[in-house]
């Protein structure tokens, strides 16, 4: 393989690196480990309940080779939100192989949406009779795979993505070569000298294909969330905000937020509230009360 290109895909691990706030349990919270099939594997997760459910979520995690999300699920039931966790093909007790440097090929990205898929299945098919509607959250590289998942699951009826690209995933890795994982990287260049290298680099050819999330995305009417910080340096958000508001100008059910003093691990201080909110008024207008 092109030296170049196993550089940026070694780059594209670090899409994964997003760690969701760890929570305090609570009591009244109901907690049950669940296995489902998927693809000739079993996955393993956790199903989070609340005493009452106003709406419920499947977790995608990102690149790394992460396990359940217990935290992030706890503060979510705590919310009224029922969740599934699972832990990743190939990580914890879930059967498959976890893939590494090639995580981005769009065969790995399908094979990752159908588990997701797998698992909004399995969440449904556990909720009481009476619930709220069923939706997925993902995080980092799951920009990729939630919308996968959502044209291909006509019971997910809506998303939120925690500083998910919508930049191609060709896009995304020349970025990432570009910042070099420079945590300062926004104090010495600019949004023109982004483009100017995604520019330059239009010719080039990504070796095991590229997926663009605007394929999946321009055929799903279902609502959708974004959360950015401005100072990602594993995402280009200008770039991903600029797509995604082509989309919404053709009244596509999409927003965004941008917040600018954040970086690819978004301050839950802000993102998570900004999450809940939008999740429970959405809730409310796709099953309103009698």
């Amino acid at each position: 393989m092109n030296r170049y290109f196993e550089t940026l895909l070694m780059l594209t691990l670090a899409l994964g690196v997003f760690s969701p706030p760890s929570f305090a349990d609570e009591p009244q919270l109901a907690a049950e480990n669940v296995r489902f099939p998927s693809a000739g594997i079993v996955l393993a997760g956790t199903l989070v309940l609340p005493p009452q459910i106003v709406a419920a979520v499947v977790l995608v995690q990102g690149s790394g080779p992460t396990k359940r999300m217990l935290g992030f699920a706890n503060a979510l039931a705590k919310q009224g939100i029922a969740t599934l966790t699972y832990d990743k093909r190939g990580v914890g007790e879930s059967g498959g192989l976890y893939v590494g440097i090639h995580n981005a090929e769009p065969s790995n990205l399908q094979l990752l949406a159908q588990d997701a898929a797998c698992a909004v299945q399995e969440l449904t098919r556990r909720l009481p009779s009476r619930q709220g509607p069923v939706g997925i959250i993902g995080f980092s590289q799951a920009g990729w795979i939630v919308p996968l998942a959502a044209k291909a699951s006509p019971g997910i009826r809506f998303m939120v993505l925690w500083s998910g690209p919508l930049a191609t995933t060709y896009q995304q890795l020349r970025f990432q070569h570009l910042t070099q994982e420079q945590t300062d990287f926004w104090d010495h260049h600019t949004e023109s000298e982004v483009r100017a290298d995604l520019r330059a680099a239009g010719d080039d050819h990504i070796p095991f294909g590229d997926t663009d999330p605007l394929d999946a995305l321009k055929d799903l009417s279902i609502p959708g969330l974004w959360l950015f910080g401005g100072r990602d340096i594993y995402v280009p958000v200008n770039l991903s905000i600029e797509r995604l508001s082509a989309l919404m100008a053709q009244r596509k059910p999409f927003e965004f937020k941008l917040f600018p003093a954040s970086g690819h691990d978004l301050d839950e201080r802000d993102a998570f509230p900004a999450a809940i909110e939008w999740i429970k008024s959405t809730a409310a207008r796709l099953n309103p009360g009698p």
